[in-house]
C-alpha cells in the first residue's frame, strides 16, 4: 500500500516576479559563462565555439519548451525531480533529481574555482584555496539570509556584465575595424578539429552554459505567478543568453584566432589582451570574477532548494534537509552541505568538473521531455488534439532526440563517472525502499490540484 503524503509541508516565500527570474537566470548562467569553458571547447572544436554554442541553443529551447509546460502544469519547487515525479512516480522521480543533483553540486564548485583560478592570476600573493575559502563563506552567508538577498545581488552583477559586454565589443570592433577580417572563420574553424563529430563534442560540453532556465523552474515556489512568469522566463532565458554566449563567441574568434592557447582554462586573458590591453584584462577579470560569485549565489540557492524539496518528500532525511529557519525562511542545512561539498573546488580541475555538470544536465533534461509526453498526452486524452500532438509530443521528442545526441558526445571518462554516480542513487533507492517492495513517500503538492 502506498505510503500517505506528508501533510503541512513547509512553504517557501512568494516574493519575486518576471524580471526577478530572468535576472536569476541570466546571473546563473552568467552572461560572461562562455569564457569559463572557452579555451577547452576551442581546442575541441577546432575555433567553432559560435558554431557549437548554435548547435547546444536549438537543443536547449526544444527542452526548455517542455521545462515550461511541465512548470504550467506543476508549478512546484524541485526541477526535474518534481516533474518526473509527478509523471513516472517517486522512484523514477528520484533518479532524475539524483542526476540532477550531479550538475547542481558542482555548479557552485565550478565558479569557486575560476573565481580562485583567475583571482590569483591578477593577485599571485594570494593562494587560490584562501579566494575559494572566502567566496564560499560569502555565498553561503547571503543564501542562508534569504532569496531576497541572492536577487537583489543578481541584478548588480548582470548589469556590471553588460556594461563590460559594450566595452569588449566595442574594443574589439576598434581593433578589427580597418584589418582583414575572414567573418566566417569562427563558424567554419582552423581545420585543426574537422568534422561534425568534433562540433558535437563541444556544444555536449556547453550544456552547462545553459542551466539557468533549469534553475528558474526551481524557484516556482517563490514566485508570485508561478504558472504564468515562470515559463516566460524560462524562454526568455534561455534565447537571450544562448544568442548572447554565440555573438560573444563569434567576436572572441575574430580577435584572437585559431584554437591553440599557452593557457587553455584562462584563454579569456589572451583574447581580453589582444582586444583590450590590460586595461579590458583588468575589466574582464572583475567582471567574471563578479559573475561567478553571482552565479555561485543563484546556483547554490538552486540545488539548496532541490534538496529541499527531496528532504520534504522524506526521500533525503526529513529533519535535516527539509528544514526550513524560522528566521529566513531557507534551507538552511541544505545550504551549508552545498558549501561543504564546494570545498572539492580546491582539488578537482575544470575539464573534468564542466563535463560532470554538462552529464547530470542532459540525464534531467531528457527525463523532463519524456514527462511532458507521459503527463500531456498518456494521461491527459483532452490533450490529443493535432495541436497537442505537435506542442506536446514532436516538441519534447525532438528536444529528447537533440540531448540524447550530446549526451553520447561526452567523453569517455565522463561517462563511466556520470554512469557510476548513477548507479549510487539506484543502490540508495534500493535500500530506502526496501528493495523497492514499497514507494517513496510524496508531499501533498496543494497547487498541483
Amino acid at each position: 500500500m502506498a505510503n500517505p503524503p506528508c501533510s503541512a509541508p513547509a512553504q517557501l516565500r512568494r516574493v519575486l516576479g518576471l524580471p526577478a527570474l530572468v535576472f536569476f537566470g541570466l546571473v546563473y548562467m552568467v552572461p560572461l559563462t562562455i569564457f569559463t569553458t572557452y579555451g577547452i571547447v576551442t581546442e575541441l572544436t577546432g575555433g567553432r565555439t559560435a558554431g557549437a554554442y548554435l548547435v547546444t541553443l536549438l537543443a536547449m529551447l526544444f527542452t526548455a519548451t517542455s521545462y515550461s509546460f511541465m512548470v504550467k502544469r506543476f508549478p512546484v519547487a524541485g526541477s526535474a525531480y518534481s516533474y518526473t515525479n509527478m509523471a513516472f512516480g517517486p522512484n523514477v522521480g528520484f533518479l532524475a533529481g539524483w542526476s540532477l543533483l550531479l550538475d547542481y553540486l558542482f555548479i557552485p564548485m565550478i565558479n569557486y574555482l575560476l573565481i580562485g583560478l583567475f583571482l590569483n592570476i591578477a593577485f599571485p600573493a594570494i593562494p587560490a584555496w584562501a579566494i575559494v575559502l572566502a567566496a564560499i563563506a560569502v555565498v553561503t552567508v547571503l543564501n542562508v539570509v534569504g532569496i531576497h538577498s541572492v536577487a537583489k545581488t543578481s541584478n548588480l552583477i548582470v548589469g556590471a556584465q553588460i556594461v563590460f559586454i559594450g566595452v569588449f565589443v566595442a574594443l574589439s570592433w576598434q581593433g578589427l575595424a580597418g584589418q582583414p577580417v575572414d567573418l566566417l572563420a569562427p563558424l567554419r574553424g582552423d581545420g585543426s578539429a574537422p568534422g561534425f563529430a568534433t562540433l558535437m563534442a563541444g556544444a555536449a560540453v556547453l550544456c552547462l552554459s545553459f542551466l539557468g532556465f533549469d534553475a528558474v523552474s526551481t524557484l516556482a515556489e517563490e514566485c508570485k505567478d508561478a504558472r504564468r512568469d515562470v515559463p516566460r522566463a524560462i524562454i526568455l532565458t534561455t534565447l537571450g543568453a544562448g544568442l548572447l554566449f554565440t555573438v560573444l563567441a563569434y567576436v572572441s574568434q575574430l580577435v584572437l584566432p585559431g584554437s591553440t592557447f599557452a593557457n587553455t582554462d584562462a584563454a579569456a586573458n589572451e583574447v581580453m589582451m589582444k582586444a583590450g590591453g590590460q586595461f579590458l584584462a583588468n575589466f574582464f577579470t572583475a567582471a567574471f570574477v563578479a559573475g561567478s560569485l553571482g552565479s555561485a549565489l543563484a546556483s547554490q540557492a538552486a540545488v539548496s532548494r532541490i534538496l529541499f524539496t527531496m528532504g520534504r518528500d522524506r526521500v533525503l532525511p526529513q529533519r535535516s534537509f527539509g528544514y526550513l529557519s524560522p528566521r529566513f525562511g531557507t534551507p538552511v542545512f541544505a545550504t551549508l552541505l552545498v558549501s561543504a561539498f564546494s570545498l572539492l573546488a580546491l582539488v578537482i580541475d575544470l575539464a573534468t568538473l564542466a563535463s560532470l555538470i554538462s552529464f547530470g544536465a542532459l540525464v534531467a533534461f531528457s527525463a523532463v521531455n519524456l514527462a511532458v509526453v507521459k503527463t500531456h498526452l498518456m494521461d491527459d486524452v483532452n490533450q490529443r488534439t493535432p495541436l497537442g500532438l505537435l506542442r506536446y509530443g514532436a516538441v519534447p521528442l525532438v528536444g529528447l532526440s537533440l540531448t540524447l545526441w550530446l549526451w553520447t558526445s561526452l567523453s569517455a571518462l565522463t561517462l563511466v563517472i556520470g554512469l557510476c554516480w548513477f548507479a549510487l542513487g539506484l543502490a540508495y533507492l534500493a535500500v530506502l525502499t526496501a528493495g523497492f517492495r514499497r514507494p517513496v513517500q510524496l508531499v501533498d503538492f496543494s497547487e498541483t490540484a
